[in-house]
């Protein structure tokens, strides 16, 4: 399996941010957007990482990820112009070379685990359902008896609060569907087009993630975004400790 990191867009929500770098490097608390979901990739043992951008801010993403170690090799091309997810990910077919493909947005933060389902990944297509609160806002996924039965894209009358989030398993055929699609209103291939596909296909799995997930796409969600990861290290370093100084109680008893 290869790894696509999209990380195109005009990134117009927040301006005047973006004027100045891509949006997946702006900070979340401690470290850029990007890293977070550049650590699903790798912790799921991915080798081979093509990172997809606009042109204006590719040199300052390449010189904070670089060109690789020894374990992973990156590689980098550019999208011209912002025609869709779909028309960034049918821009990896030459370097995913008929292997099954992990496509993730640079916006997204995940606080799930996803290597498991990454690693165990056997063909066709599978998804990441999150329920949110604002599902106008999201390609929203219905179920029914464990089967996804309907995608819409910011549907107006949602069907469920499903939301698809932006990380996506996809084998090879996805190449030749998005090669087939058709611009959508806004002038932009959608990855939920692709998605749809498999389903229509009866070859579409889904995960739904129990831990959060933020689509850093504006000012609120990015300030949730750095208040979660600042929460969880403070809590962890407060585990931390507090382990140190139960090993020191336990040693001082034994001794």
């Amino acid at each position: 399996m290869k790894g696509v990191l999209i990380c195109g867009g005009l990134g117009t929500r927040l301006r005047p941010l973006t004027d100045v770098t891509n949006k997946s490097l702006l900070p979340v608390y401690d470290k850029p957007l990007i890293y977070y979901p550049l650590q699903v990739l790798l912790h799921a043992g991915l080798k081979e990482i093509m990172v997809i951008s606009g042109r204006e801010h590719v040199d300052q993403m390449a010189r904070f990820i670089g060109s690789g170690t020894t374990d992973c090799i990156f590689s980098y091309r550019i999208q011209d112009e912002p025609q869709g997810i779909a028309h960034a990910l049918g821009m990896a077919e030459d370097f995913c070379a008929g292997d099954d493909v992990c496509a993730i947005l640079g916006d997204n933060v995940f606080f799930d685990n996803l290597a498991q389902h990454i690693t165990s990944f056997a063909g066709g297509g599978h998804i990441f359902l999150k329920e949110v609160q604002d599902p106008h806002r999201f390609g929203i996924v219905e179920i029914d008896e464990n089967r996804v039965v309907s995608i819409e894209e910011k549907p107006k009358e949602p069907k469920s609060h499903l939301a698809q989030t932006g990380c996506y398993l996809y084998d090879n055929r996805c190449f030749e569907v998005i090669r087939n699609l058709k611009p959508s209103e806004r002038g932009e291939l959608e990855i939920t087009d692709v998605t749809r596909w498999y389903m229509e296909n009866g070859k579409l799995g889904y995960t739904i993630l129990q831990d959060e997930w933020i689509d850093a796409g504006t000012f609120e969600s990015l300030f949730k975004a750095a208040s979660q990861v600042r929460r969880r290290k403070l809590e962890a370093m407060k585990d931390s400790v507090q382990e140190t100084v139960q090993n020191v109680h336990s040693e001082a008893e034994q001794g």
